[in-house]
């Protein structure tokens, strides 16, 4: 009988000590700090997206921006710099279209890979501002965008595809990497950035 008891007590410590262990890591869970990157949105690149694809994707785009604007949380803008074959800076080209209502002091990111975090100051920047969740826009779905997402989950930050606010030349490769890789609505993006305040 005592044997009982004995295996008792320590099945009861056991349970407890995993319910502490358990109680203690939601307490040091970080909070969600969260910042969005426009991958790409320059004049030169957007010629290429189906216009239906690309007036939808603008409309989120914006939104987007304007949401985060609204909670101080950080916008930056990611541009495309291919010296061989892409739009040269300080041209209308390599610029966002001038409906985009990002704002001057937005952190901006020049990049010469598929991936943002490929030889920039992106993780540096996201670092400053003590973000840890990433949401994605702009293009292409299946080329920069894609890579920054595995770019971002490999620099340790939690990553989302915001859907209908990404695009690429192909509407049908957009939605597949939406659904492959379980994009969130615009509604779960501002859930999470008004909860984060």
């Amino acid at each position: 009988m005592k044997k009982v008891y004995v295996l008792l007590i320590i099945l009861l410590v056991c349970i407890s000590n995993n319910s502490f262990s358990q109680d203690a890591k939601a307490q040091t869970k970080p909070k969600t700090k969260p910042a969005l990157l426009v991958i790409d949105i320059q004049n030169a690149y957007l010629t290429m997206v189906p216009d239906r694809e690309k007036e939808i994707a603008m409309q989120y785009i914006n939104a987007l921006i304007e949401l985060f604007h609204a909670h101080g949380y950080p916008v930056i803008c990611v541009y495309n710099l291919d010296k061989e074959s892409g739009p040269q800076e300080n041209t209308e080209a390599f610029q966002f279209p001038t409906s985009v209502v990002s704002k001057p002091d937005d952190a901006k990111v020049i990049k010469t890979y598929g991936d943002s975090f490929n030889k920039t100051d992106l993780d540096k920047i996201l670092k400053a501002h003590g973000s840890n969740t990433l949401f994605l826009c702009g293009l292409s779905a299946v080329g920069c965008v894609l890579a920054t997402y595995v770019g971002a989950q490999n620099h340790d930050y939690q990553a989302f595809l915001v859907k209908n606010a990404i695009m690429s030349h192909n509407s049908d490769y957009t939605k597949n990497v939406e659904m492959m890789f379980d994009a969130v609505s615009y509604d779960i993006v501002k859930l999470i950035v008004e909860s984060a305040d």
